[in-house]
């Protein structure tokens, strides 16, 4: 039930003046080792941005919901080579003569963070925003070809040696030159 079914009006200085000192500031939070309102934001914002994951055999692909956002508020990036990460920033609409009678549209900063495989290629990611959903696509690296066993030869040398003088005495019987 609304606060203003109660009488109460949040526009009354009562109210501003409640909430301005509850408002501490981020220094005081920091002295006390408590987490911080940027943290707590951006916590509840990786929270909150829902994904989907799937792999295909060449590609992982993520997909999100981002309703009414532009492709210019949305920013995909990679970070210490792999980690893909998803931010932006929902921003209200401040219309001077309106006044809200509900608000339940989240706004405000976003963001979500995987972590890529080993074989996922961060050179070959692409990202595509239609219809308030974001698909990023990220290529795989081709599997590394199985290594095949080195053969190391091996030499008597008094066989070889032998092996040798008969090849040497077989070509001069063939070609009547001496080597």
């Amino acid at each position: 039930m609304p606060l203003q079914a109660y009488g109460m009006d949040l526009g009354n200085p009562i109210f501003s003046t409640l909430q301005h000192l509850m408002d501490v500031p981020e220094e005081v939070e920091k002295a006390f080792n408590a987490p911080t309102r940027t943290y707590v934001r951006d916590a509840k914002a990786m929270a909150s941005t829902a994904a989907d994951v799937k792999e295909y055999p060449n590609s992982y692909v993520f997909v999100t919901d981002m309703p009414g956002l532009k492709s210019a508020d949305i920013k995909v990036q990679v970070e210490d080579d792999n980690v893909l990460v998803v931010s932006g920033e929902r921003k209200r609409e401040e219309e001077k003569e309106a006044k809200y009678l509900r608000m339940e549209r989240r706004v405000g900063k976003f963001m979500r963070k995987f972590s890529l495989p080993e074989n996922a290629d961060t050179n070959a990611i692409s990202a595509v925003c239609q219809d308030g959903v974001l698909t990023v696509t990220v290529q795989k690296l081709p599997p590394p070809e199985p290594k095949k066993p080195r053969v190391i030869q091996h030499f008597n040398r008094t066989t070889d040696c032998y092996n040798q003088k008969k090849r040497n005495w077989l070509q001069t019987a063939a070609t009547g030159r001496t080597m």
